[in-house]
């Protein structure tokens, strides 16, 4: 039985809150099928089973609050939490797929929580390692939303136009995806600083009293 399939066994109410608790089971750092079963949910919704506007709603509020989750146990538990699951998952978390992660953390921060959302290894360590990195909650919070919002949306839009063939575009070019949304994240920040760079030069002196 194909996961459309198994989908179409449930009742419609149900669907929402499945896919939004193994998204959000996902974003909180357990290797689950999040995306694929988002995508056969987007290609049940254009079947007329379920609304798809419901439907990438649950799945960013499942993707918000596990990341949310997991960044509260990253914070709590830190690097000790990630060396064990390294000794339990290697493939997820061991330290190769975690410096690569860091690597990506350091340089471009919150950026990364949001772009990582596209990429099905990210999306697993975002919440943790923002957390034990210390990385302020708002500023995780902000990428996280944005981040879950556009993704949900983007995917349930696509498999519900596309089918299950969105879901095979996703996996082969995530790695692309984020190339892409750290390009224009440092391409806008960087227009935004020479912004107020020009205004704060433009900004006439204060007079001097005599």
């Amino acid at each position: 039985m194909s996961m459309i399939e198994w989908l179409n066994t449930i009742p419609a109410g149900v669907i929402y809150l499945v896919v939004g608790g193994i998204i959000g089971l996902e974003s909180v750092g357990i290797p689950l099928p999040g995306e694929i079963l988002l995508v056969s949910a987007g290609v049940a919704a254009s079947h007329g089973v379920i609304n798809p506007i419901l439907l990438a709603t649950f799945a960013s509020i499942g993707a918000i609050v596990g990341d949310s989750i997991g960044y509260a146990i990253g914070k709590r538990f830190g690097r000790k939490l990630l060396t064990w699951l390294g000794t339990k998952l290697p493939k997820h978390f061991g330290p190769k797929p975690l410096a690569q992660a860091e690597k990506l953390f350091e340089r471009w921060g919150a950026w990364t929580v949001f772009g990582g959302r596209f990429v099905a290894l990210l999306r697993i360590l975002a919440g943790p390692l923002a957390g034990s990195l210390g990385m302020p909650y708002r500023k995780f919070l902000l990428a996280n939303a944005t981040g879950g919002i556009a993704w949900a949306g983007l995917v349930t839009a696509m498999s519900y136009g596309f089918g299950l063939v969105a879901g095979q575009w996703f996996h082969r070019f995530s790695w692309i995806g984020l190339v892409i949304a750290v390009a224009f994240a440092w391409w806008s920040t960087r227009i935004i600083q020479k912004r107020v760079e020009r205004a704060e030069a433009e900004e006439p002196e204060p007079a001097r009293s005599t």
